[in-house]
């Protein structure tokens, strides 16, 4: 099987894959007190989270970065597959942005000074939305025509 990584989808793959590996590989050197931050601040998101010890939320946390992180890095793996894992991933992030006070300014969208660095996961999901619109491999320049054109006849 061959993938055909399409040029445009090479700079944004990279920038955010390098980004959230290297989050997930400083995640799993977190110690007790990060682990007991993050776990934190996820909790009041995801309150059902509030049941795994927070090392151990910690730990599944980085090793999710991993995997979308090494997802959008391998040039194997197709754009659309990527975009499925960025697109999932990000989509959990912003829940954090959205329900944790202080994130962003009371009656808005604009992020607080604390709330800069999770206001990031919105270019993360517009990627991964794009990237869920990238053409299969498999059927070429085809793709955008009707059935009408693919079989020869009009």
């Amino acid at each position: 099987m061959t993938v055909n990584l399409e040029a445009r989808d090479v700079a944004p793959r990279l920038a955010t894959g390098v980004f959230i590996l290297n989050s997930g590989l400083s995640k799993l050197k977190a110690d007790k007190e990060t682990a007991a931050g993050v776990h934190g601040m996820a909790c009041i998101a995801y309150p059902f989270l509030e049941k795994l010890d927070a090392q151990r939320f910690t730990r599944l946390l980085a090793w999710s970065e991993i995997a979308v992180g090494g997802t959008l890095l391998a040039p194997f793996v197709p754009t659309r597959l990527a975009g499925v894992a960025l697109t999932g991933f990000s989509a959990g992030l912003i829940g954090l942005y959205l329900r944790v006070p202080g994130m962003r300014e009371s009656g808005s969208l604009r992020p607080t000074q604390a709330g800069i660095p999770l206001a990031k996961d919105f270019w993360m999901l517009g990627m991964g939305i794009g990237f869920l619109g990238a053409r299969s491999p498999r059927r070429g320049a085809s793709a955008n025509r009707c059935p009408w054109h693919r079989c020869g006849r009009r």
